[in-house]
């Protein structure tokens, strides 16, 4: 091939790049901007101090934050599918769920107890902390990290144990199955701007250094042994990854509860549309996510207005309806 028609192609697929990232950055703020606007009660606009009040002090930081852990959500599952070579891999996969409401069950069952650490951890302190132990326990079934396989099986196994252990904490304080079922639906309700700050830091760092190591996960692609021939310290890169995806994941579930599908539909909505190494996948994952989450908000909060419908509900409705799209073509002969 000709120099020159080499420069063309890489001028062309770079402004094919841009062009997607500039349409969905373009579609993040109108959302955003609907999100501010638009409510189950609406705005008193008679009212210009109450009208401040919602616009600014509970819409924005609910959109904002529902975004944020849609997109938190979203490189997660982009991460999970591709380290683990699993398109039915999620940010759930390795106990985080699990371990997260347990972490709620337990601050809710013994809150009573006036127990100062618990008040001082809370709710969302208690969720992340609990992801993060599922996780951890994960790693220590498998025996560390280098078997994905052992990691993917232990991972389920954590969940179902600590699942039992959730059902155990509603059989003894069945008072509190209304409160832990909340959480598991997921509820973006209750952000504001301090949880909008904690998961946006989180995001930038996540998504910093998840782009930066993203070559392991291309090299990954072509398999364990061809990967090592390149000579990258996988085991090091794979624990990155990891620590990457529950720091991810954590953070999100923290604040809005366990949201489903938006970490396992967006990554394959962004594989479908764009294509592209792992570093293009895990950004548009990324926006997808907070694209996904933001708009099954804006759904739950005005489609039975004044009614809100818990936003887990919408998130499954539309992310299975998607998969169950993807099955079908792909049983009928084409492309998943």
């Amino acid at each position: 091939m000709h120099p020159r028609e080499d420069v063309i192609i890489s001028v062309m697929q770079k402004n094919y790049f841009l062009g997607r990232l500039f349409a969905l950055l373009t579609l993040s703020a109108v959302l955003v901007l609907l999100g501010t606007l638009l409510g189950s009660m609406g705005a008193s606009w008679n009212t210009p101090e109450l009208d401040q009040t919602v616009l600014f002090d509970i819409r924005l930081p609910r959109s904002l934050g529902a975004y944020l852990a849609g997109a938190l959500l979203g490189l997660a599952g982009g991460i999970a599918q591709s380290l683990f070579r699993n398109p039915l891999a999620d940010p759930y996969l390795l106990g985080s769920a699990s371990g997260a409401l347990l972490g709620v069950g337990n601050i809710l069952c013994f809150a009573y107890l006036g127990n100062s650490w618990l008040e001082i951890i809370g709710l969302n302190g208690g969720a992340f902390l609990g992801a993060l132990i599922g996780v951890l326990a994960s790693l220590l079934l498998a025996g560390g990290y280098r078997s994905s396989l052992r990691l993917l099986l232990s991972g389920v196994v954590i969940s179902v144990i600590l699942g039992a252990a959730n059902s155990l904490f509603t059989f003894i304080r069945p008072d509190l199955f209304q409160s832990i079922q909340s959480f598991m639906l997921g509820n973006t309700t209750l952000l504001n701007w301090s949880g909008v700050e904690v998961m946006a830091i989180a995001l930038a760092f996540c998504l910093l250094v998840s782009l930066v190591i993203s070559p392991t996960l291309d090299a990954l692609s072509l398999g364990e042994n061809t990967a090592r021939t390149l000579g990258l310290p996988l085991d090091q890169l794979r624990l990155m990854l990891i620590t990457i995806l529950a720091l991810a994941t954590g953070c999100a579930v923290a604040q809005t509860g366990l949201v489903a599908f938006v970490g396992l539909a967006a990554p394959h909505l962004v594989r479908k549309i764009f294509g592209g190494r792992q570093r293009v996948q895990l950004l548009f994952s990324c926006l997808g996510g907070g694209i996904l989450l933001l708009s099954s908000d804006l759904i739950a909060r005005t489609l039975f207005a004044p009614l809100e419908i818990p936003v887990g509900i919408v998130t499954a409705v539309l992310g299975g309806f998607y998969l169950l799209i993807l099955l079908r073509r792909s049983s009928f002969g084409g492309r998943p």
